[in-house]
Order: C-alpha cells, then structure tokens, then sequence
C-alpha cells in the first residue's frame, strides 16, 4: 500500500478521510485554501500540512482532492502552483469531488499527458458517514490504478466499485442524487400528511419504515424532521449545486427528469427561505414553515 500521501481539500467530508489515511500508517501532507485550517489537521492528526497544492503533492504516490465544484477542482489542478505541476509521473490522482462528468474527462485526458494516473471517485454517506469510515464510492477510471488505489480508500469506505472508465463515477453519483431527492420530497409529503391527519407522526414511521416504504432517509430524519431540526448532513446548497449537474447531463443526454427537475425547483423555494446551509431534508420546510 501507498505511504506517502496528499490530500486537497478539508471540509467536512475531507478532513476525517485524510485523518483515516493518517492513522491507518500512512504519511499524509494536505492542503487547504484556509491554511489555518490544515495546520489544526496537522496538529490534530499528526501530519504535515503545504501552503500550495504543488507542494504538498511534492513526494506523494497518490493524491487525494475533496473540494466544492468544477471550478474548485481545475484550480487545484492547474496552474503554476497546481497538483499536476508538482506530481511525478506514475502518481495517481483521485477526485472526490462531485462535479460534471466533463471536468473529469478534461482533467483526466491532461493528466495521461504528463503521466500521471486519474480516477473520478465522487462519495455518497454525508458527514457522519465521514467520520465513521463508512462512505460509499463510486468510481471511474483504469482498473490498475483502481487496484494501487483500494486499499487507502478502504480506510474510510464499506462499499467501493469501478463503475467504468473516467466519468463513470460521477454519472453513478447523479444516479445517486437523483434517488436521494425523489425519496426526501416522499418523506416530506409523507410526514405532513400524517401531521396534518392528526397521526402520531414517530408511531407512523415506526411502523412503515419496518415495510416497502423503508429508507435511509427515513431511518435517519424522520425525528429531526418532525422536530424541525435540519443542521444535520448534506446542505441545500449542495445539493442544488449537484442536481444542477444531473438535469445539465440529463439534456446532453437528450433525456427528461421531471420529478428531478421539480424537486430542484422546491429546493430553490428552501433556499430563499433562507435554509440554503441546512441539510436536504429541509424540504419539509416548504410545507411547515
């Protein structure tokens, strides 16, 4: 297994998967736009830290990014103090990053240029699922470099797959969103309604999350949305931001998602009622205020 390590980016998605890396054995040195930020990760974990994405990558065998979109990701890329002007050849480069299937193939296509490796490998678990080493990843790219890859990403994974070749991960993701939004939209018509009926809301989900209408969503916000309590996971904002990237895919590929497309369209109404920072189940809101 690969030793020395970079990782770009430390959100909240990013900063406990580096630290998985770092306490598994490995040397980790990461990079992020808010330097205070990668000094408290090093002193937290033990690793080193790099003023620049060209630095920290200096010594790396593979590289890891985790930042917020397309844009984000080309410039930790290009550039003069870019990762790929500081990569030596044969390094891998992996992407957490859910962006467009394009800046992947872009990226990709200019990495093999300099001889260096590249995966798309955008993730599906949230913050907590983060933390607790438990995400899911779905990836792109050659199955060599997947093979030198598996066993860092398995520090901090229950599921991993190569889905194809470069790209193929982030269609998988948008699969992923598209899901997602179609079950919170369910949950929260489904959690109005029996508030609205006059029903004990916990008792009705206690009993039909044991049935067909079972999910993630359900098991895992169903009380903070009875509640009214949305700080918890993936934001609205995000989530805009990744649907945005489906319905632009959708039309390239000819194809109509007309729940997606509506359910993107709630999220924006979320978003001027200002619950643009809360997690996606949110959505509530537009019925419950």
């Amino acid at each position: 297994m690969a030793k020395k390590i970079a990782f770009l980016g430390l959100g909240v998605m990013g900063y406990p998967m580096a630290g998985h890396m770092q306490n598994s054995g490995c040397e980790v040195t990461v990079f992020n736009r808010t330097l205070e930020k990668a000094k408290a990760w090093a002193s937290e974990y033990g690793g080193n830290f790099a003023p620049t994405p060209r630095k920290a990558v200096k010594d790396a065998e593979i590289v890891f990014a985790c930042v917020g979109a397309d844009g984000d990701l080309a410039d930790i890329c290009r550039g003069d103090d870019g990762a790929f002007k500081g990569m030596k050849k044969g390094t891998i480069f992996v992407d957490h990053t859910t962006v467009s299937a394009n800046i992947s193939k872009e990226l990709a296509s200019e990495s093999r240029l300099l001889g260096l490796g590249y995966l798309d490998a955008p993730v599906s678990g949230g913050e907590l699922g983060a933390k607790n080493g438990q995400l899911t990843i779905m990836l792109g790219g050659d199955e060599r470099e997947y093979d030198r890859i598996y066993p860092l990403i398995e520090t901090y994974s229950k599921m991993q797959k190569l889905m194809g070749p470069v790209g193929a991960g982030q269609t998988t993701k948008m699969v992923n969103q598209i899901c997602i939004a179609g079950a919170v939209q369910g949950l929260s018509e489904a959690l109005h309604f029996a508030m609205e009926a006059g029903l004990d809301a916990e008792a009705v989900v206690e009993v039909i999350s044991k049935g067909a209408a079972q999910s993630w969503q359900m098991e895992n916000r169903y009380k903070t949305m009875i509640k009214g309590d949305f700080d918890h996971g993936f934001a609205v904002d995000w989530m805009r931001k990744d649907l945005a990237i489906v319905l632009d895919e959708a039309e390239g590929l000819g194809l109509s998602l007309p729940i997606t497309r509506l359910i993107d369209k709630f999220y924006g109404e979320v978003q001027e009622m200002g619950g643009g920072r809360q997690d996606t189940s949110a959505l509530l809101r537009r019925f419950r205020g």
